[in-house]
């Protein structure tokens, strides 16, 4: 057995009977989160994560039976750090998270080089996508290693790549991609695209035309929904008018802040399949995924926090493992060590999903595969079979190596 398939067995082991599996599951993840700095200075083989959100105002209006979580993310950091000191008990490593939440009102790249001069290194990072490019960016930050858990812009993995910056969330280049060969499977290639009102829509939208050109799509329709939340019409009236002007073999929503994009289904013109961002959705995860032992991850996630696993709470969860697994793969805390091994082909890890995860090499992107779920189900898993790749089927997901703008800087 490899290394590397020995330390997964003994985590598995360690996560199904260890006595924090049950009644201690609260009480543990509460208990690393870090009370200062001075963690850093306790074990030369201690790691103190540092989990970075910066506080922005909130002028969206959302339907009212949408529940507000505060929390997603962070939750997914701590189980993450819970995984990591089970390990650590066998290799004498342990593990910290220290939470940071930034107010509007303060200099996020103030309060990041104040941490940087405390001495932290790995940061997980809640934020936008320009916030991150700012960070990344800062001649302080060569040094340092940060993850991008909360941005799915294409940009980060193209023009605006950086070296120290790694993407766990898929890109919306990914997620296209896998809606797209899910649909090529079941030869609905005519597609009707809507799109909404938000820059975000307009990113993910121009990801969806770059996966029909990709796999042989055609969009016969291609209209912006303009009407807002305060503005809602009759939906039984206004789709079907809105729908009616081509023949179509699916239709394409994308409504990134989910405000109007469930209005879609069931009433189109045509009697079709709704994908995007209702519907059938392509994400990193999925509360009703249970396979490849999905479901124990499942179990404790919901018993710590009585809520299930989002998309930024599984990315938060996989960026801490991947570190975990770095620094004890190499049985160092060593920063440059672990970057090179977690960037180089023997690095893999666990995602539940049924085959090793790995960082593509020229964008710094964790492939991976993703669930394709409606709305109580997983659907499938991309890629889907029979999309084939010379080297790695994940990299048919998204940008590959031929075609990427990155340059890391």
């Amino acid at each position: 057995m490899y290394p590397s398939r020995l330390l997964h067995a003994l985590l598995a082991i360690g996560l199904l009977l260890s006595p924090f599996a049950s009644a201690q599951k609260t009480k543990k993840i509460s208990s690393p989160l870090s009370q200062g700095p001075g963690t850093l200075k306790a074990s030369p083989r201690a790691l103190t994560l540092v989990y970075l959100k910066h506080q922005r105002g909130n002028t969206e209006v959302r339907p009212f039976f949408d529940p507000i979580i505060t929390d997603e993310g962070i939750k997914g950091a701590e189980l993450g750090i819970i995984d990591n000191t089970t390990t650590g008990q066998f290799t004498g490593q342990s593990f910290d998270l220290k939470k940071v939440d930034i107010p509007l009102e303060d200099s996020l790249s103030d309060r990041f080089k104040a941490l940087l001069n405390e001495g932290y290194q790995l940061f997980l990072l809640d934020l936008t996508a320009e916030e991150q490019v700012t960070l990344a960016s800062l001649p302080e930050a060569s040094g340092v290693l940060l993850f991008n858990i909360a941005s799915s812009e294409d940009r980060l993995r193209g023009a605006d790549c950086r070296k120290n910056l790694l993407h766990i969330l898929p890109s919306h280049a990914m997620k296209a991609d896998a809606l797209a060969q899910y649909l090529g499977k079941k030869r609905w290639q005519k597609w009707f695209l809507v799109t909404q009102s938000q820059p975000e829509d307009a990113l993910y939208a121009d990801a969806i035309r770059k996966s029909a050109k990709k796999f042989g799509a055609k969009i016969v329709a291609d209209k912006p929904w303009s009407h807002t939340f305060d503005e809602r019409r009759t939906p039984e009236s206004e789709i079907p008018v809105f729908t009616q002007d081509a023949d179509y073999d699916a239709l394409v929503m994308i409504d990134t802040e989910r405000s109007l994009g469930d209005l879609f289904p069931y009433r189109t013109w045509l009697p079709r399949p709704v994908v995007g961002t209702s519907g059938l959705v392509a994400s990193s995860w999925h509360y009703t995924h249970e396979a490849f032992g999905a479901l124990q991850l499942q179990n404790r996630f919901m018993a710590a926090n009585g809520r299930p696993m989002k998309d930024k709470d599984y990315a938060a969860w996989l960026s801490v493992r991947a570190i975990g697994e770095s620094a004890t793969r190499t049985k160092s805390t060593e920063l440059g060590s672990m970057k090179s091994f977690m960037l180089g082909n023997d690095f893999t890890l666990g995602g539940f999903k049924g085959v090793p995860l790995s960082f593509r090499s020229w964008d710094q992107q964790l492939r991976q595969p993703l669930i394709l779920g409606a709305e109580r189900g997983t659907v499938a898993l991309a890629p889907i079979e029979g999309y084939l790749h010379p080297t790695n089927e994940l990299d048919t997901l998204g940008t590959d190596q031929p075609e990427s703008t990155c340059r890391l800087q």
